[in-house]
């Protein structure tokens, strides 16, 4: 078996992300927590079932970190076997990409994050988190 030679390579570097502006910050907090508050919560909270086996949804909220924006459900586990009360779980992202766009992803249930829209505003991230299921908790 031969050895490989080792060498030097050029490896360019990584683009520093845009700073997310505070009054983008604002608004899109404000619209994304109508879109919760309006559609998402309605549709995905439901009360407690009477024998809750299974995990179920107590809550749905927004949070930001970093240069990106989450829709996060919050579950409650009612198993005698639960390892904790309850869990958060991220299930659409928003990265700040600069220019007032953003990149949408969802989490897949390999735990990864897919990114399937590239570029798009607010009113268009807003949309497809409400109309496409794989943005849905």
């Amino acid at each position: 078996m031969t050895k490989r030679q080792k060498g030097w390579v050029h490896s360019p570097s990584r683009q520093p992300k845009p700073k997310v502006p505070e009054d983008v910050k604002v608004e899109l907090k404000q619209r994304a927590d109508v879109l919760v508050e309006t559609v998402l919560k309605p549709t995905h909270v439901k009360p407690p079932p009477e024998e809750a086996r299974f995990n179920y949804i107590v809550d749905i909220y927004t949070k930001w970190y970093r240069s990106y924006f989450y829709f996060c459900a919050k579950y409650h586990c009612p198993g005698p076997n639960a390892i904790a009360p309850s869990f958060e779980d991220k299930f659409a992202r928003l990265e700040y990409v600069g220019e007032e766009s953003f990149n949408l992803s969802y989490m897949r249930h390999t735990g990864r994050w897919v990114e399937i829209h590239i570029g798009l505003y607010t009113d268009e991230c807003l949309a497809v988190v409400k109309d496409d299921p794989l943005f849905q908790p």
